[in-house]
């Protein structure tokens, strides 16, 4: 069973539709119980950093999602705020991330001569950093929806999974083990999204 973490910080209706349509079994919840049972983990993300953790630790699910993430190697795939979540920090905010990747969370800072509008938001191509079985181009494409003000940066360049470009180039996708995540929004990407989702559902991607 795939859970989608619901504890009010993501769009989890349009992530579990998304699962359902490419053949996964998924349920959303917030429940530790449930939580612990999960085969693979998603965890979305809308809205700042610091309310982000604070709702997964005032619905108790800090401890869980550390057991079954780094102590059992549950896979888990984060979207957006919730692949910055798995950072150890971010300028949004003043709490500690979870800090499941050597990662921080910056604002974007574009060059002045080259300006760009912050939040970025839309469609940006994304081209793989390394060999994955996580992106599957549709049409020869990779391209996905963005909508964000910050970026993670790792301090490990192998652990860039994809990259786009928005003023300058940033890590669009960060994979270390059985944590992966993506800073766009696949469940708002269309075919490409699905493709994506597939993938991790099925387990033909390594996260």
């Amino acid at each position: 069973m795939i859970v989608v973490v619901d504890c009010g910080i993501g769009n989890c209706g349009s992530v579990v539709n998304m699962i359902r349509r490419v053949g996964g079994q998924v349920v959303a919840t917030a429940d530790p119980a449930v939580v612990r049972s999960a085969s693979r983990l998603v965890l979305p993300g809308v809205g700042s950093f610091d309310r982000g953790m604070t709702l997964l630790d005032e619905v108790g699910l800090l401890p869980v999602l550390n057991d079954r993430v780094v102590g059992a190697g549950v896979p888990i795939l984060g979207i957006c705020l919730g692949l910055q979540l798995m950072s150890r920090r971010s300028d949004e905010g003043a709490r500690s991330g979870l800090g499941w990747l050597g990662a921080d969370t910056v604002r974007f800072h574009p060059p002045a001569e080259e300006p760009v509008r912050i939040p970025h938001m839309g469609w940006n191509e994304v081209v793989p950093a390394r060999e994955t079985r996580l992106f599957k181009p549709v049409d020869g494409e990779l391209r996905y929806y963005f909508a964000h003000s910050y970026h993670l940066v790792c301090d490990r360049r192998d652990d860039v999974l994809a990259t786009s470009v928005h003023g300058y180039e940033f890590a669009a996708a960060v994979q270390r083990g059985n944590v992966c995540g993506v800073q766009f929004h696949p469940e708002k990407s269309h075919v490409f999204g699905m493709e994506l989702m597939k993938s991790f559902v099925t387990g033909a991607a390594p996260c």
